[in-house]
């Protein structure tokens, strides 16, 4: 356990500073060189050697398992046709990337704006013998060969399943042992970790309270996670005593229930108040939970004590949304948020809404946007006025969706833009310390748990690449280490001043 940090400096430019811990917990901020190494046994203290110090960062979003699978599975994320797609597919099987016999797993493709179809022929004709299954960037869509189809009791002409068609694809190939599973899991968290990351939400679609106890009892302890829970186990929750906050042991605690209500833009799902511009099986989108039965889920809910966070991507779904939580007296969070009407802007703040949104989604999605969502795109990923309106807005990743790392939303929501390109409605930006609060949820502050990084550049001198690529150089999760390329002071040392 750390008990002091020599020589940081805190963001915002102020001079140097030491921090000393106590029981996970800051207890005392002093200037630089007040603090000595030589007050402390071997191992206690850790010069930071004029890095920056900042709050550890937060993930609101994530699939946890999901991603940590997503690791290991074939990349289509650069596919720009269908055609590129099987091509890459083609590629692994050459190279010998799958097992003999096994189903042909990957995931990431994009296909809004491909300019060919994909179909379950077009597969067939590289993979005819063996299931291919390939997940969508934004894991509401699945492409199926006809093997697979057949396999796994689809009917469906063209390959293609949405929504609760993909979700049941998805977790009929997790073959996975729980063994292998939280192997990767555990890789993913050191990764984070490494990010500077000490907490995140996890969304994941399975029985996560049995999943997180068994990583708890094998010694999890790399993060602080928050399990969400979804509707078809609220009542086996609900019969477990589940209560939102609750600990299950170590750094794992109850999270909320989380229901999806529309779909995404990429598959044209997303509930919107306009219809797409062309012509599609669900022109305004599909909404997946009718108000009917929203309300009384999230009632149940928060009767059980339960908090609750709604995924409503198109702003007819986030309507919906701000009006079920405005019958249940407010409060709740929205997952995406991606398009709001302006009416509802400020209808987030008055209710205490929280909007969780992911930044790095929108350079994702900015020319889908452009096309699906023409003359709407100034109320896509809305942060700046979200905030100025009083909203509390958390920013995440939705990983495998967008990769695992904060530092890729913050700098998604401080220049809305990468690789060169001009900023996607950059009236939208937010400052870094903004998007930085909006990653956090501690402060470098006396009292305050010990959720630390050290990061090797200030961010607020950072540029956009720099930003997204900003060196973690430490992580404390409540004063320890779960990350570090500094030494740990074992002879006392010389204060460096700056």
């Amino acid at each position: 356990m750390i008990r002091a940090i020599l020589n940081a400096r805190p963001l915002g430019g102020h001079d140097p500073i030491d921090v000393t811990i106590v029981d996970g917990v800051i207890a005392s901020i002093a200037p630089a060189g007040t603090v000595a190494a030589r007050d402390f046994a071997e191992g206690e203290a850790v010069d930071v050697e004029g890095r920056w110090l900042l709050p550890g960062l937060w993930d609101e979003h994530v699939h946890f398992t999901q991603w940590a699978q997503h690791l290991t599975r074939l990349d289509l994320s650069g596919a720009e046709t269908a055609a590129e797609a099987v091509a890459i597919v083609r590629s692994a099987i050459v190279h010998g990337e799958f097992e003999d016999e096994s189903v042909i797993i990957g995931g990431g493709f994009r296909d809004g704006l491909w300019p060919d179809e994909p179909t379950a022929e077009l597969l067939d004709t590289v993979v005819p013998d063996r299931p291919v299954v390939l997940i969508s960037g934004d894991v509401h869509c699945a492409w199926l060969n006809t093997l697979a189809l057949e396999r796994y009791g689809f009917d469906s002409p063209d390959g293609i399943l949405r929504e609760e068609e993909a979700f049941a694809v998805t977790a009929m190939i997790d073959a996975s042992t729980n063994e292998e599973l939280d192997r990767w899991v555990a890789q993913a968290a050191a990764d984070a970790a490494a990010r500077g990351v000490v907490g995140i939400v996890d969304l994941e679609m399975r029985w996560n309270h049995a999943d997180w106890q068994r990583r708890v009892a094998e010694g999890f302890d790399t993060l602080r996670v928050e399990f969400g829970i979804y509707p078809d186990d609220l009542d086996r929750a609900i019969e477990a005593g589940l209560r939102t906050g609750d600990s299950v042991g170590g750094t794992v605690s109850v999270g909320p229930l989380k229901v999806i209500t529309d779909g995404s833009l990429n598959t044209r799902t997303a509930y919107c108040c306009d219809p797409y511009p062309e012509e599609a099986p669900n022109p305004y989108g599909r909404l997946l939970v009718p108000p009917c039965d929203l309300q009384p889920m999230l009632v149940k809910a928060r009767d059980a004590g339960l908090a609750a966070t709604v995924h409503a991507i198109g702003d007819a779904a986030n309507r919906l949304a701000l009006d079920a939580f405005a019958a249940l007296g407010g409060g709740g969070r929205i997952e995406h948020a991606q398009l709001v009407h302006e009416a509802d802007v400020p209808r987030f703040a008055a209710l205490g809404v929280t909007a969780s949104v992911q930044p790095e989604h929108l350079l994702d999605d900015r020319d889908v946007a452009a096309h699906y969502w023409r003359g709407r795109t100034q109320r896509a990923f809305a942060v700046r006025s979200l905030i100025d309106a009083g909203a509390h807005v958390v920013l995440g990743s939705d990983a495998p969706v967008a990769n695992l790392d904060p530092w890729r939303a913050i700098a998604a929501a401080t220049t809305r833009t990468r690789d060169h390109r001009e900023p996607f409605h950059p009236e939208q930006c937010i400052s870094v310390v903004e998007a930085i609060g909006c990653s956090t949820r501690t402060r470098v502050e006396v009292g305050e748990p010990a959720d630390l990084i050290a990061v090797e550049f200030d961010p607020l001198e950072a540029d956009e690449a720099l930003l997204r690529t900003m060196p973690v150089a430490l992580t404390l999760l409540g004063g320890r280490v779960t990350f570090s390329i500094i030494d740990t002071v074992r002879t006392p040392i010389e204060v460096v001043e700056l």
